[in-house]
């Protein structure tokens, strides 16, 4: 637990230094953890005795990536584009190392990782309007990147709690035993309650906020479903081992990656209409 909680304040005190800095920094810390979750994807899947392509996933993800840094969105096109036709070659050209189901696999990988990652990219560089708090003043892209990420924390931590103390209806028992109805409840009021609380700061309609909050809430709770369902299909208990007391990266994005996208177009269609 002491190595967890030391893990956690760690993090955070990265986290708040890459997106206060946004830019290169955000971009590069970005790209690492998409590649690393990456690498985390394949290997569960090779647990089960797959190959997805690695190599074609790094290219096309880097490639995605790029696109969003730098606002090519026709780049990001051709990188998945790309990365499709050249998974799918190696099933041909690697043939009995790739398999067909490898090359699905492998494509599918490629968009649920890089895609997310592309869209908190892009949601960081969102400027233009700046919003005064008691703790400072931020540009949008900084605003809305907090909410994302306090949001999705706060959709974890109040289900965790909420679970423990009342907790007794289990919620997807075949993917992940340990969620309550219970739990997810507490962990959409809490969201609703904090993405509030943030909108109120920073002088956001409330009633926006509060759906946003709750959509929070709900996508985050699937995303931890379906990496738990795809742990569970592949044999795993954890992704990987570099974050101490935490499990991999995939493992703490899991959330990230429908939440990341859902704040993106939240800002496009509500904040910046």
């Amino acid at each position: 637990m002491i190595t967890r909680i030391i893990s956690g304040i760690v993090g955070i005190g990265l986290s708040a230094y890459v997106i206060q800095e946004g830019g290169r920094t955000f971009g590069i810390a970005a790209a690492v953890l998409a590649l690393l979750a990456w690498i985390e994807f394949t290997r569960a899947f090779s647990h089960r005795g797959g190959n997805p392509t690695l190599f074609t996933g790094v290219l096309g993800i880097a490639g995605i990536l790029y696109g969003a840094f730098y606002g090519q969105h026709d780049f990001i096109l051709l990188s998945i584009m790309a990365a499709t036709l050249l998974a799918a070659l190696s099933c041909v050209l690697l043939r009995g190392d790739v398999s067909v189901p490898d090359v699905g696999i492998s494509i599918a990988g490629i968009c649920y990782i890089g895609l997310p990652f592309a869209h908190l990219m892009m949601l960081r560089q969102f400027s233009g309007n700046l919003y005064t708090t008691p703790i400072g003043t931020f540009d949008l892209g900084t605003a809305m990147v907090w909410v994302m990420f306090i949001g999705t924390w706060a959709s974890d931590s109040f289900a965790y709690f909420a679970g423990n103390a009342f907790g007794s209806h289990r919620l997807a028992p075949a993917i992940s035993p340990n969620k309550t109805i219970e739990g997810f409840v507490g962990g959409l009021l809490g969201t609703v309650g904090v993405v509030v609380g943030l909108g109120y700061f920073l002088h956001f309609p409330l009633e926006y906020m509060a759906g946003l909050g709750c959509a929070i809430a709900i996508l985050g709770t699937l995303g931890d479903l379906v990496e738990s369902m795809m742990k569970r299909h592949t044999g795993i208990k954890d992704s990987g081992a570099i974050i101490p007391g935490h499990g991999g990266v995939w493992d703490r994005f899991d959330s990230v990656l429908f939440t990341a996208p859902l704040v993106y177009y939240y800002t496009i269609y509500f904040v910046l209409r």
